[in-house]
């Protein structure tokens, strides 16, 4: 019977002669496919050594904060090849977040950095977890120095297309994040249709080079850029952080690039950006957040190439994109990809007429599991014939094209990254001195858009609006805090008494204009 374990898949697809160049990355460091399969088969060795508890019905976790490096990619293939579940984590959370994700996904196993060693340590061992690494090769003890006492063979561990490989937390509207379960299946399947889809190219066709500059602890950088490379046997130029100087000088040795749009935006700022700098390029792609057309028009005259934008989300990987070969659409994100059911249903879940408004649900091999822990919760998202309900608004052409006009709960995509209102207000709200908050999402050039704290302080008391913002840099990833606070005597209510959060978006949403 056919092993469905993801590994099995992208391995099937490295080049025959392993010894070529798989990776390069920004620090003169080349890894060969041989380096991927021996390394990855050690830190799985390493894991299997650690006889971790089978808790049922799901394999253990391995939750992972890092900074981006190659040897944490090879983790992840590595917790793929041990059957166990990936568990990435952004390297921006603080401590608040990592008991929290530490104690409702209880792993087995905890990978940080050195520098938060200690304090992700204390975390891991009050929740009872005895295996903390770090990923550092010149620290004794570290995963990589007991991973290279252990054998470079290893047989791949046997799963079935609907096994759990990797949970994704995505941030919760009602406060805290959800973790999306994502099985081999769902990952698989993904990979294959976009490397069709986009039209990845093997060796003997002239073969692609992704540049790869996304953070690997969500689903653009990790699931779609690195998936893509991999299932085609294609080079990565892998640059550890975004560098828009370095992305353009790297651009002539690449054929694919994918970044949020405010990546793009930032590289348009380059003077280095020429259509000869592009001369090579076969494909850019973007995601995470809504393009501006102004970026897609400004590329397209700039480059001579058509900015391919698509729409997925953690719960679902890619559900849709603008055609590799036919007309990209600024504005839109494309057609439903193949074997994705994508429908449009209004408030009494009415399917509503090409061109209207309302709530987009998907169906498709990619779709998530549920919600880890949370069965009550996954059952709400789902409507009784199989619908997942995205809780984004949008509309679809009589041509199929798909375009979103607005997000449900209040979403905030700042920077490709989502950032949930609900969860903000609730550290607020636990300040000193604050009586209540909203924080909506307002355009900023850069990052298309920030949150913008308005606070009510309780009655004879006083609130600073900067010392708010320290005090949550503490509790919070930076991509959370509010750009700005405000002050005020009272938020604007309707007759039911709700916060008219629509009203706070047009009065603030000229502050970065």
């Amino acid at each position: 019977m056919k092993n469905s374990n993801l590994y099995a898949a992208l391995r099937a697809a490295f080049p025959e002669n392993l010894d070529t160049i798989a990776i390069e990355t920004d620090n003169g460091l080349n890894y060969s496919w041989r380096d991927l399969e021996r390394a990855s088969a050690m830190i799985a060795n390493l894991l299997k050594s650690l006889q971790l508890p089978e808790g049922a019905p799901h394999p253990p976790r391995i939750a992972v904060q890092v900074e981006k490096s190659v040897e944490a990619m090879i983790l992840y293939l590595a917790t793929l090849r041990a059957g166990y579940v990936f568990l990435p984590l952004n390297t921006a959370y603080q401590s608040l977040e990592i008991d929290y994700f530490i104690g409702n996904a209880e792993p087995a196993v905890v990978v940080c950095s050195r520098k938060n060693f200690g304090w992700v340590g204390k975390l891991a061992f009050k929740a009872g977890i005895l295996n903390v690494f770090t990923l550092d090769e010149d620290r004794t003890g570290s995963l990589l120095d007991r991973a290279a006492q252990c054998s470079d063979k290893h047989e791949v561990a046997r799963r079935q297309p609907d096994d759990l490989a990797a949970i994704v937390y995505t941030s919760g509207t009602t406060g805290r994040s959800k973790g999306a379960m994502l099985s081999h299946g769902n990952l698989a399947d993904n990979a294959q249709v976009l490397k069709d889809y986009w039209g990845w190219r093997k060796p003997e066709e002239g073969g692609d080079v992704l540049i790869h500059a996304l953070p690997i602890f969500h689903v653009h950088g990790l699931f779609v850029a690195i998936h893509g490379a991999l299932i085609n046997g294609s080079k990565m130029i892998w640059l550890s952080s975004f560098d828009p100087r370095r992305v353009v000088q790297k651009l002539p040795e690449a054929t694919v690039f994918m970044g949020v749009p405010t990546l793009y935006v930032r590289l348009l700022a380059e003077p280095g950006l020429t259509r000869e700098a592009c001369r090579n390029m076969r494909l850019f792609v973007a995601g995470s957040a809504p393009l501006l057309i102004e970026t897609f028009n400004e590329w397209q005259e700039r480059t001579g190439y058509t900015i391919l934008e698509r729409y997925g989300m953690s719960e679902t990987v890619m559900l849709a994109s603008n055609p590799y070969h036919g007309e990209r659409r600024g504005g839109t994100v494309g057609l439903a990809l193949p074997g994705v059911s994508l429908r449009v249903r209004d408030d009494a879940g009415q399917s509503v007429p090409a061109g209207e408004v309302g709530g987009i649900e998907v169906k498709g091999p990619s779709v998530f599991k549920g919600y880890w822990g949370m069965p009550e919760k996954t059952r709400e998202e789902f409507s009784a014939d199989g619908y997942f309900k995205t809780g984004d608004i949008g509309k679809i052409d009589e041509r199929g094209y798909i375009t979103l006009v607005g997000r449900s709960k209040d979403l905030i995509i700042s920077g490709g990254y989502n950032v949930y209102p609900a969860e903000i207000e609730g550290f607020i709200n636990e300040l000193p001195d604050v009586a209540e908050s909203a924080l909506v999402g307002v355009p900023h050039p850069d990052f298309g858009e920030v949150g913008v704290a308005i606070v009510v302080a309780k009655p004879g008391s006083t609130l600073d609006a900067g010392q708010m913002v320290a005090a949550l840099k503490s509790k919070l990833a930076n991509f959370k805090i509010p750009k700005l606070c405000f002050v005020v005597a009272e938020l604007p209510r309707n007759a039911m008494g709700k916060v008219q959060k629509n009203v706070l978006r047009e009065q603030y949403k000229g502050l970065f204009a």
